[in-house]
């Protein structure tokens, strides 16, 4: 495992991207045939089911149409006075009334009137039976309501045949008498064509037309005929009580079956079709074979495309590793014609980019190398020139005390610490409590300078007093404060010093209630801490200037100086730095 990590990225692409497609595809064909099984078998047991609604319509038309033969019959005068008092002289005529009405129908065998007048010699029927054996199911005499026999055989001039009848009793409409009884038998022959037409799972299904004691009445089948069909798919009983209509799986193997079922209720008979489960698996195999010839295809397809990306993708990678390689650091990097617009086009152009930004990053660090250097020899000579004075100031500051000059000499030493911390030894770095003590001595010898024209607050963060920062950093700021914002305005001024903690950084701010300034004063305030490259800097601000280059040049572009002022209102001056964390010298960046 740990080896494969060390092939090349060509090689392990193509192996995720492979396994990543061709584990889902493969999981997709499985659920894909899944249901598409699933699916096609439950479409064929719906059309089932379908079907077998067709057929019932059929075979309730033809009950509703027996019925209403029967009480037509029933309800002529003719027959009625026959079946009260037969006379031969009205045999004729009924006789052919029922011929007529069976020859219209060919699923009719036969209707037959039994008198149960004494007088009566025999039945009147339309063709004559040699041969039936109704009388071993029923007798006729004792049929109070209206019923179906069982399937029997009758002999007649076509020969042998499997019929049921359909037996009523013939009352009398005014005095709903019993006078006999009629019976209409129907021809199992000619009436299965109904389980032919439409034909059940493309004639592959059986169907059986099953009495209310689950008999076979009419069949595809013939050797079904009058057989329970219980005894033909042993425990199917309890599930034909179930419902109107349904479906289920009998057997198992190659002998299993789909049973579908549709009751009729107007006389409690169901119709049941027998479907081969084989046939499903017939059509699945032909899905699976369809889906296996789609997975190859996909296969093919995926692996060929997926090869191909990852050549468009690794191709220029590995041109861009080779340039990369042959780096020379005194030179700049080699240009990447980047033709495409695509990710791998826009990583090439990154890499051009990023080729001109090292170039502009050497040329700006030179530059600032340069300024840095420029501000610190400027530092260099302030530091140089106050420190006679501070020798001179000193031997000043003894003078007065021994002349008993206490003003002079407060102010002189004042002085003093101020320009002995801006020696401090050449160290750039002082403490956050060592610059506002630095802050303090200027504000001091500018007070005995110009007494009662202002005050300065401090607001400084106790936790800060020993943190480490640049030196000389405010009292540029309140200097220029004094000068340009206090000193211009007619009432006394205030100026207003912060330091506070924020995070891992803490946030100076020198702010002051004096004239302020207008919006293009402002504007021009900024372009000097920024001048354009090319543009040699203004002397306005010179102070804040060298300020805000110390800043960047030590800090960073986070840490520069942002002037807030308004006309009137007073100036806000502000900055930011990082917390140094070591005591020793090198802070800078």
């Amino acid at each position: 495992m740990i080896k494969w990590f060390g092939y090349s990225l060509r090689s392990k692409l193509s192996v995720i991207m492979l396994v990543t497609t061709l584990i889902p595809l493969l999981f997709l064909g499985t659920f894909a045939f899944t249901i598409s099984s699933n699916v096609t078998e439950g479409k064929a047991q719906q059309a089932g089911l379908d079907t077998l609604a067709q057929m019932d319509a059929k075979f309730r038309f033809i009950l509703k149409d027996v019925e209403n033969m029967s009480l037509f019959i029933i309800g002529q005068s003719e027959v009625q006075a026959y079946m009260n008092k037969p006379d031969e002289s009205k045999k004729i005529a009924i006789l052919g009334l029922m011929t007529n009405l069976v020859y219209s129908k060919d699923y009719i065998s036969n209707i037959t009137l039994y008198s149960k007048n004494p007088s009566a010699e025999a039945p009147l029927s339309t063709s004559t039976i040699y041969q039936t054996d109704i009388h071993e199911q029923i007798d006729i005499k004792e049929i109070t309501d209206k019923t179906w026999t069982q399937l029997y055989h009758i002999e007649n001039y076509l020969g042998e045949r499997k019929v049921f009848s359909f037996i009523r009793p013939f009352r009398s409409y005014n005095s709903y008498q019993t006078l006999g009884w009629l019976s209409i038998t129907l021809d199992e022959q000619v009436l299965s064509r109904i389980w032919s037409e439409p034909m059940l799972a493309e004639g592959h299904g059986q169907v059986a037309l099953l009495n209310n004691r689950h008999e076979v009445m009419s069949a595809t089948d013939k050797s079904w005929l009058a057989r329970p069909f219980e005894s033909l798919f042993p425990g199917v009983s309890a599930n034909l009580r179930n419902k109107v209509s349904g479906e289920w799986t009998y057997g198992q193997g190659n002998t299993q079956h789909n049973i579908l079922y549709y009751r009729e209720p107007s006389i409690d008979w169901t119709i049941v079709g027998v479907i081969p489960s084989q046939l499903y698996r017939a059509q699945n195999r032909y899905i699976l074979q369809l889906l296996g010839v789609a997975a190859l295809l996909a296969i093919l397809t995926n692996i060929v495309l997926t090869l191909f990306v990852i050549q468009k993708v690794t191709n220029p990678l590995r041109t861009l590793t080779r340039l990369l390689s042959k780096i020379n650091p005194n030179e700049p990097l080699p240009q990447y014609p980047a033709d495409s617009k695509d990710e791998i086009g826009r990583l090439a152009q990154s890499y051009n980019m990023l080729g001109t930004h090292i170039e502009a990053l050497k040329k700006q660090l030179i530059q600032n190398e340069t300024r840095k250097k420029e501000a610190d020899m400027r530092a260099l000579q302030a530091q140089i020139n106050p420190h006679f004075l501070y020798n001179t100031l000193s031997s000043i500051h003894w003078i007065a005390l021994l002349t008993e000059e206490n003003r002079i000499a407060e102010m002189v030493g004042a002085l003093s610490d101020f320009l002995r911390f801006s020696l401090n030894k050449g160290k750039e770095y002082c403490t956050v409590s060592q610059e506002i003590a630095h802050i303090r001595n200027y504000v001091l010898v500018q007070a005995i300078r110009f007494p009662d024209e202002f005050e300065v607050d401090f607001t400084i963060d106790a936790r800060l007093n020993n943190t480490l920062m640049l030196k000389l950093l405010l009292q540029p700021l309140v200097e220029n404060a004094m000068i340009h914002g206090i000193q211009k305005k007619e009432a006394k001024g205030t100026i207003s010093i912060y330091a506070e903690q924020k995070g891992n950084l803490i946030g100076f701010k020198v702010m002051d209630d004096g004239i302020g300034m207008s919006e293009e004063q402002l504007a021009a305030v900024k372009q000097s801490l920024n001048p354009q490259d090319g543009q040699p800097p203004s002397d306005a601000s010179y102070g804040m200037r060298n300020v805000h280059e110390r800043l960047l040049l030590h800090y960073g572009p986070e840490s520069g100086l942002i002037v807030e002022s308004k006309l009137y209102a007073g100036t806000c001056v502000s900055f930011s730095i990082p917390i140094l964390e070591e005591s020793h010298e090198n802070h800078d960046r």
